[in-house]
């Protein structure tokens, strides 16, 4: 254990746990949205974030070109380029979340199944995702080129604060360009969210299913458009962290989404699922405790802090820190 370095790196280590915890938020969405309309936990979005990073890859290499040692763009070239990167990826994963719910889960629904059927056939589908793309693969990992030059917007090291005879310590501060992206976005795409969700004609269908599927579709609301347009912004959600995740850490591979899944599954239950605002928070608490674990503990701690969290959580607040606020708010 060496909490020295988590002294001294305070504050940028904070940084770079809220920038993770972003995305595990954009992730959790995808799992608390679906499990609020059909209380289904939908396993496979889990592979829908992998086939997004792919996406994110193929089309920054395959469209536009761009080899590994490719120079960082500049300019309204990087703009557009990554917003084209960021568009492809939540459309492929929204798409490939519509057809999970239609192939998968639509069938199984009107036959009445329960919900053990369901999720069996979650993670089957997340299964043949992830073996699919395996097999076309061959397991190997796929980079990314460095579009975005990872500058450092703000570089404080630090210093020490007299106060009498007391020396305080004044933790290094640093701020890197890729993470506040991801931090700034994140932030406008959870927002607008709930903002949809709260305001918008569909997201009150999505909530009046929330609270009940049979009085909702006597109101005249269409069950198949709700549920399909929750797996469509889920997707949405789950392909803009796809592209985060591989502007900060530009690697994947096939089972990329088994860790972050369990990640972000986690950050839902911690935060209550079926709250969306509770994935928001529940995703930077988990970002942030796996970076101080992985600091003190070592990286091989990292994925383990998740589990542990997720046991705790179980065990002693099963609903979640924020719970479902309440009946109507709940998506």
């Amino acid at each position: 254990m060496d909490f020295s370095v988590l002294v001294d790196q305070f504050f940028a280590l904070t940084i770079d746990g809220i920038a993770l915890g972003f995305i595990y938020s954009l992730i959790a969405l995808g799992y608390t949205m679906v499990y609020g309309v059909l209380r289904l936990i939908n396993f496979a979005n889990s592979e829908v974030f992998m086939l997004g990073t792919f996406a994110t890859i193929l089309t920054s290499k395959n469209i536009f070109g761009y080899a590994d040692d490719t120079e960082p763009l500049t300019g309204m070239k990087l703009a557009y380029t990554l917003l084209a990167c960021m568009l492809v990826s939540m459309l492929v994963c929204a798409i490939t979340g519509v057809l999970v719910e239609i192939i998968a889960y639509r069938r199984l629904r009107k036959m009445g199944s329960n919900r053990l059927t369901t999720l069996i056939s979650a993670i089957g589908v997340s299964i043949v995702i992830s073996e699919t793309v395996r097999i076309f693969t061959s397991s190997a990992p796929a980079n990314n080129p460095r579009l975005l030059d990872k500058i450092y917007l703000i570089s404080y090291m630090g210093t020490e604060v007299n106060i009498g005879s007391v020396r305080i310590p004044i933790s290094a501060f640093e701020v890197r360009l890729d993470t506040l992206l991801v931090i700034v976005f994140a932030v406008l795409l959870l927002i607008g969210v709930d903002r949809f969700v709260k305001h918008s004609r569909l997201g009150k269908g999505i909530r009046a299913v929330s609270m009940s599927e049979q009085n909702s579709q006597l109101m005249g609301v269409n069950l198949n458009k709700v549920v399909s347009s929750t797996f469509f912004i889920a997707g949405l959600m789950t392909g803009a962290a796809s592209f985060f995740y591989i502007t900060v850490y530009e690697s994947t591979k096939f089972n990329v989404g088994f860790e972050l899944g369990l990640a972000a599954f986690t950050a839902a239950v911690l935060g209550g699922i079926g709250n969306i605002r509770g994935a928001f928070f529940g995703g930077i608490a988990l970002g942030i405790l796996e970076i101080y674990a992985a600091t003190v503990f070592g990286t091989q701690w990292k994925a383990v802090t998740a589990f542990v969290v997720l046991v705790l959580v179980l065990l002693f607040k099963p609903n979640g820190l924020f719970g479902e606020s309440l009946q109507q708010a709940r998506v």
